[in-house]
């Protein structure tokens, strides 16, 4: 956990050094991924409380992300990938950043409640526990399976936008929220293969860590192959159709070849390259789901215009 007294903060924090505390990249995705959930769903939503939905969970998104910050600044700090972060830098105090978590995470909560329905709001109030408290002060720290459990904070944004427009769970929502939580382990652990130490001197019991990097190698194939069936799955339902199995086809096989590539790979092959392929595959795994859920939108949007999907 942050020491409070820890950080000195010898400059006055800047609207930029707030908003940096929400993640806004990793808030992108969450945006994205709910905006799809929500418009893919049967039933129609007014604009309006649409746009004050996706909002919400937006603002959900960057609390959890100000929780996060705030506990993990003593980590941060040590880790070359997050040292420059508003805390470990003294930017911003680490009181300030929980303030500004727990004030979001009630505004997003209630205002969604109210816009749209009781579902999603507590859907929202279990994403933001679940990555502030289950995963930040639980996972992370305590076992190398963090990942994999922990993904499923970031995979709860499509069902939620799917609460708001229906009220209800089905099985095209779990299988968006599968789509991300298979997606979640491969994306990550290729990261942790080159930031090398960075998370063994912050004690953190990543993979890579705990079990070593040839381990974390096939479990990044192992995953792969596993999230195929998923992606794949999700476009035989009501909101797949020939589009998003047309990309999920090509993108999984673009994503299995690149996880065997890294399989095939020891650490002197990759030492020599600098971790090509590694690097590669993570940006390839950032492709890999913004497209599957843009086929998603891409279905969605034709329909209007006489195309039937399946």
């Amino acid at each position: 956990m942050t020491d409070m007294t820890a950080h000195e903060n010898p400059y006055e924090a800047g609207m930029g050094d707030y908003f940096a505390l929400l993640k806004p990249r990793v808030m992108s995705l969450v945006i994205f991924t709910a905006l799809v959930g929500l418009l893919v769903a049967p039933v129609p939503v007014h604009p309006f409380i649409g746009f004050v939905g996706v909002l919400c969970i937006a603002v959900g998104a960057g609390a959890s992300g100000a929780l996060n910050m705030w506990w993990d600044a003593d980590i941060d700090a040590i880790m070359k990938r997050t040292a420059k972060r508003p805390i470990p830098s003294g930017r911003v105090q680490p009181g300030e950043a929980l303030g500004i978590g727990m004030a979001l995470s009630g505004f997003a909560v209630v205002l969604l409640a109210l816009a749209t329905n009781l579902l999603a709001a507590g859907l929202l109030a279990f994403t933001i526990f679940f990555y502030a408290v289950v995963y930040s002060m639980w996972l992370k720290r305590s076992t190398p399976h963090n990942i994999v459990i922990g993904g499923a904070a970031g995979a709860f944004p499509p069902m939620i936008g799917w609460a708001i427009a229906t009220g209800s769970v089905s099985i095209e929502s779990v299988l968006m929220f599968a789509l991300i939580f298979m997606w979640t382990p491969p994306h990550f652990w290729a990261l942790a293969l080159f930031v090398k130490t960075d998370y063994g001197d912050a004690g953190v019991p990543m993979l890579t860590e705990t079990h070593g990097r040839d381990v974390t190698r096939r479990h990044v194939i192992a995953y792969a192959l596993l999230l195929v069936p998923v992606a794949i799955g999700l476009g035989f339902t009501s909101i797949g159709g020939p589009i998003y199995l047309t990309t999920s086809v090509i993108l999984n096989l673009w994503f299995v070849k690149g996880s065997f590539d890294i399989y095939k790979r020891n650490d002197a092959a990759a030492d020599a390259d600098n971790y090509a392929v590694e690097k590669h595959v993570f940006k390839v795994s950032l492709f890999y789901l913004f497209l599957h859920f843009g086929a998603l939108l891409a279905e969605a949007a034709l329909r209007p215009y006489g195309y039937g999907g399946w």
